[in-house]
């Protein structure tokens, strides 16, 4: 593990969760988990979590007042979620092509071997979330430490991984 410490490889991170429809279902949950290791990620920290509604409201609070933005936070709400803090070269683009098309009708005619096209239920139980590109801004909202906040960048070396994730995943109440 020192090895990977040491290595000047800036990797990017992101944010996956897996939603209530999969982790209520081992088999699928277990499948979506091969998936992230079959595809080369580094899973830095794994967790699971039971969202109340406010905690689903403030993270989704970009939705808010868009016609499925209730749903969306009732269901997240109603069951365990799996927490993923994931790294590769390109985390967030490789994660959002595994995940598939958030509607999952598209998923399964365009990208049937995605996660949603495989497992999705419905364009709210798709089985999976993926942040974009300012997905580090939910992180770093909540008082990250200065070292950790850089310039808004998504690059951060396995080093400062190492150093200021346990800090982010905490005080995130992740």
């Amino acid at each position: 593990m020192m090895s990977i410490l040491r290595s000047p490889q800036a990797l990017q991170l992101t944010l996956a969760l897996i939603k209530p429809d999969a982790v209520a279902h081992p088999l699928i949950l277990e499948a979506v988990h091969q998936q992230i290791l079959s595809n080369k990620f580094l899973i830095v920290r794994t967790r699971e979590l039971l969202w109340r509604k406010e905690d689903c409201r403030r993270f989704y609070r970009e939705h808010e007042g868009r016609f499925f933005y209730q749903r969306l936070v009732e269901f997240m709400a109603s069951g365990p979620i799996r927490a993923y803090i994931l790294a590769h070269k390109d985390a967030i683009g490789l994660w959002r092509t595994l995940m598939g098309p958030t509607r999952v009708f598209r998923a399964r005619h365009t990208a049937p071997d995605s996660i949603r096209g495989s497992f999705g239920l419905t364009d709210t139980r798709n089985t999976t979330h993926g942040s974009g590109a300012g997905s580090l801004g939910w992180w770093r909202s909540c008082q990250a430490p200065p070292a950790a906040r850089g310039s808004g960048s998504s690059r951060l070396t396995l080093r400062d991984l190492a150093l200021h994730l346990p800090l982010l995943w905490n005080t995130c109440g992740a």
